[in-house]
């Protein structure tokens, strides 16, 4: 039976999606994980894998067009298959019953009732909303916002600010809340209007995914008390015969005052400056009042650019940060408690995993890095970007993998899977943690494509514009700490990884070279083995190609 594939939200403000192209026409045949279109969102242009088997037999515009979230993008069936009754019900997942009609529901986040259409409490007369009723569907509910999934492995959101109080109005785009999840800080956008009614939970409190959010509607209206006992109770909502439409209940967010600006084309109605995230964090940094900017963005939203550019005028010098450190008076035992980040919650969980389950072991070796920094010296004269020491080992250890294949593996619980390409994830230190973004297919790139690749990543990463595509898929991870002056350490494995490779930096020492002591440059690698996957062995190999290479670089280039 043919299925229908809807717009999906790909972003936490996308409302609807351009359709940049289509990569399979009508009649084409489709497979699980092939790329169909790509999608521009508000943020960026993403691919859209498909996630059926078939042949596409309908889509729901070209290229260059618009489709709203939730409403129809394709449908993927057999050969000939009647798709009319699909197509005539837009959103609808499934084709109705030929004795019942079609559903009018337009939401694709939950299969329509087939006993019987469900209705909105907030649309339904007083004197039948008041029969007893054993369940809610909040997905489906014009008033209701659920916590969305705003990364691929986030489960649970922490509220860092609300931008609306209780009882405010609120409009589709304005920005509602501050979410954290494990990846970012990412602002909420409204795409509902009306009185704020209730809140999930305070600032700096966790709600799950998909759990209640805010309700937002019509005051007197929305039986408010009857939609939180059903997200209380995962849907089951009794209502007492009788029962008047319930007053809204207040949030326990606390209300604070708005600090008053003066008047700007890039404030909203409630006297914040509408800026984007990236932006405030530049302005914060350069110590400049976002005030005195003029955005350049959409509705005069200040984006990074206009950061850039500012420049402060004498008479108005930029606001200078000032740090006030507290001190400790003598004697007094003095300490702050800061909240563990949902980023340092899932690198706690996973490497926590990979150090208590994977039966770890260590191998250091010296490598004399006399010719490569001779080398680096010598092609960075003609490089078209400057090659770094970590290009260097990168490409090395890329080529010793294709060489040595079983510590290019993967535990996969019943099974090693011994991957036949090389992507090597590089780990990037963040503010709130470690990012691992992956060089894929390193083996067949050249240094300087390598280096160029690794500070795009860097500067992504800093900025929080990694894309999930971005750090899935490594089967090897290195780790340097080299700039730091570390004479040897070692890594956490990067699960499902079985080995990661810690970079020490390079130490000018005494060496005996034909029998004499002389000053030589040496760097000490330390691999971490999942003893399941690789044994001492085949680690110690691996690590031998890795020295030849490094210390003659001229290898790596035949």
């Amino acid at each position: 039976m043919a299925e229908v594939i809807l717009m999906p939200r790909l972003s936490d403000t996308m409302t609807e999606g351009v359709i940049a192209a289509w990569h399979k026409k009508v009649g084409d045949n489709v497979k699980k994980g092939d790329l169909l279109a790509e999608v521009e969102t508000d943020k960026a242009t993403m691919d859209l894998e498909s996630y059926k088997d078939g042949t596409l037999l309908f889509t729901g515009t070209d290229k260059g067009g618009k489709i709203q979230v939730n409403d129809l993008l394709a449908i993927i069936g057999k050969p000939g298959e009647d798709i009319s009754t699909l197509v005539k019900g837009g959103a609808s997942k499934t084709p109705a019953p030929a004795a019942a009609p079609a559903p009018e529901a337009k939401s694709g986040n939950a299969p329509a009732p087939t006993a019987a259409k469900q209705e909105n409490p907030s649309t339904v007369p007083a004197t039948k909303r008041d029969q007893p009723s054993t369940t809610l569907d909040l997905s489906s509910m014009q008033e209701v916002i659920l916590m969305p999934r705003l990364s691929d492995t986030m489960t649970e959101g922490v509220i860092a600010d609300w931008h609306k109080k209780v009882g405010d109005m609120v409009k589709k785009g304005d920005i509602l809340a501050d979410i954290e999840t494990d990846k970012a800080t990412m602002e909420l956008e409204s795409y509902k209007e009306g009185k704020l009614l209730y809140t999930g939970a305070e600032k700096g409190q966790k709600i799950a995914v998909n759990d209640l959010l805010a309700i937002i509607g019509e005051e007197g209206k929305v039986n408010v008390q009857q939609i939180v006992e059903a997200a209380k109770n995962k849907g089951a909502a009794p209502v007492a015969a009788n029962e008047p439409a319930a007053e809204p209940i207040a949030s326990k967010s606390v209300s604070e005052p708005v600090a008053s600006t003066s008047a700007s084309n890039n404030l909203n109605g409630d006297g914040r400056i509408k800026a984007s995230p990236l932006a405030k964090k530049l302005a914060t940094e350069k110590g400049i009042d976002l005030s005195q900017l003029h955005g350049s963005g959409d509705y005069g939203r200040i984006i990074k650019k206009d950061v850039v550019e500012f420049k402060p005028s004498v008479s108005e010098p930029a606001a200078q940060k000032t740090v006030s450190i507290p001190s400790a008076p003598a004697g007094q035992i003095s300490f702050e408690d800061v909240p563990v980040s949902q980023m340092r919650k899932t690198i706690a969980k996973r490497l926590s995993e990979a150090k208590f389950t994977a039966p770890e072991f260590y191998l250091t070796i010296q490598v004399d890095m006399d010719q490569a920094v001779n080398s680096r010296a010598k092609i960075n004269e003609t490089a078209p970007v400057k090659i770094s020491f970590n290009d260097f080992v990168l490409k090395a250890t890329a080529l010793a993998l294709k060489k040595h294949p079983a510590v290019n593996s993967s535990w996969m619980g019943d099974k090693i899977r011994v991957n036949h390409h090389v992507n090597i994830g590089v780990a990037v230190a963040v503010e709130d943690g470690l990012l691992v973004p992956v060089v894929r297919f390193a083996d067949t790139k050249s240094l300087s494509q390598i280096s160029v690749e690794v500070k795009d990543f860097a500067t992504k990463a800093k900025n929080k514009k990694l894309q999930p595509s971005d750090w899935e898929g490594s089967t090897f991870t290195i780790s340097n700490l080299g700039m730091f002056g570390m004479d040897e350490f070692t890594a956490i494995i990067n699960p499902p990884d079985s080995c990661i490779l810690a970079i020490s930096s390079i130490q000018q020492i005494p060496v005996v070279k034909n029998g004499a002591i002389v000053p030589g440059n040496v760097m000490k690698l330390t691999m971490t083995c999942d003893h399941r996957v690789v044994d001492g062995a085949t680690g110690a190999a691996f690590l031998q190609t890795l020295k030849g290479l490094l210390e003659e670089p001229l290898r790596m280039l035949v």
